[in-house]
């Protein structure tokens, strides 16, 4: 018999990936750059020269084996060393080789840490807003996900009600941040704030409590804005990272797991994913893609198209009367819909062949998000219909 929980899962289909594929549908009817395609969170800028140049380099100059053949299963040894550096240097840590992890993006990266510190019938907590497939990778796994309400004044963490969630029960924290999909960047402050607390209750239930954080946006932010490094503030940290945004590379899927060398059993995290991936089929990322991107840890594509489309489209936004919160980083805008029903908000919009993505899959609903990885001059073009959106909807 077919697996009836995945048999199930065809009936609540990714909505951002239908969106997606409406507006791949309609691009054809009407030429794709009528479609104001806000759906996919696709980076939109090219990856770097040097990266181009490499990979060119290690095709002309390295044994094919190397580069093709499997790579040992915890991941290449110099390009885990040349990671820890890099982190090492950028942020202050204390990093070795051994304490990462090499995986296929950020997504293999939170499905690893999750089997590490968690045990079925555990508890993990999420902070709404969150993205969607926190649900597939928490729960699969035999944990079950619960979602923290969101502050919504600013995205900050409501700390009143995440220490009423954090119960015994609960085995780690998945955060993200900057977030998606409200663009919203964690201070130093609610760091400093949410570490404590965790400290707190680790002692007061006697059990560790870990702090999963998905950082794929890391690199992409706006001006005046700082990303604080989360592990620097707590020990029981596993930062999860992926290439496909900060050098637009999300094809390639390559990212990793960093074990907080603090963190309990932290010699121990990457030998543990090992493990883990004999259970889920992972056996590490390409290895001409974990060599390639050691040589450019350093180095982003040119993202200055993200904030400009942002501006523009917060001040759009806000100038027709939508209450949203500036983003701080990633491509993302939240605003609140101009109904209740976000859903059919978004109906309504696509009229206008505006794809819009409701909030309820995020954990919240009567929001809408906005990926703009698309060219300034599409984002442009769309207010216009945005503006005759509301004028005759609203």
């Amino acid at each position: 018999m077919i697996n009836q929980q995945y048999k199930k899962m065809l009936e609540t289909k990714s909505v951002i990936r239908q969106l997606s594929e409406f507006a791949a549908g309609r691009g054809k009817e009407i030429g794709y750059e009528n479609v104001f395609d806000y759906s996919l969170g696709n980076p939109s800028v090219p990856v770097p020269e040097r990266l181009t140049e490499v990979m060119i380099e290690l095709l002309q100059t390295k044994d094919s084996m190397e580069l093709h053949g499997y790579s040992p299963s915890l991941g290449i040894p110099s390009v885990k060393e040349k990671i820890a550096r890099s982190l090492n240097r950028r942020f202050g840590m204390n990093y070795e080789g051994i304490h990462i992890f090499p995986t296929t993006g950020a997504a293999g990266a939170v499905a690893h840490a999750l089997r590490c510190v968690t045990m079925p019938g555990d508890e993990v907590l999420t902070i709404a807003p969150y993205f969607p497939e926190y649900d597939q990778y928490v729960n699969m796994t035999g944990a079950k996900l619960k979602v923290v309400p969101a502050n919504t004044e600013n995205f900050q963490i409501d700390f009143e009600k995440l220490e009423e969630m954090l119960t015994s029960k609960v085995a780690a924290l998945l955060i993200n941040t900057p977030n998606n999909p409200s663009g919203a960047v964690y201070s130093k402050e609610t760091l400093k704030k949410l570490s404590g607390l965790l400290d707190r209750k680790q002692k007061e239930y006697g059990h560790d409590i870990f702090l999963i954080s998905d950082e794929p946006y890391r690199e992409i932010l706006f001006e005046g804005v700082e990303a604080p490094y989360v592990s620097k503030f707590y020990d029981n940290t596993l930062s999860c990272y992926s290439y496909s945004k900060s050098l637009s590379l999300p094809g390639e899927r390559i990212g990793y797991v960093a074990a907080n060398p603090k963190c309990r059993d932290g010699e121990l995290i990457s030998a543990i994913c090992g493990q883990i991936s004999r259970g889920i089929g992972h056996n590490c990322p390409p290895s001409i893609m974990q060599l390639a991107v050691a040589e450019v840890l350093d180095q982003t594509s040119d993202m200055q198209v993200y904030e400009r489309n942002m501006n523009i489209l917060y001040e759009e936004l806000t100038t027709l009367g939508f209450r949203c919160v500036k983003p701080g980083g990633t491509f993302y805008i939240f605003p609140k819909a101009l109904e209740e029903d976000a859903v059919a908000f978004c109906k309504k919009a696509l009229k206008y062949d505006l794809v819009l993505v409701p909030s309820d899959s995020f954990g919240m609903p009567g929001y809408f998000r906005m990926a703009y990885c698309i060219d300034t001059e599409k984002v442009e073009r769309s207010l216009p219909a945005l503006r005759r959106f509301v004028k005759e909807n609203y």
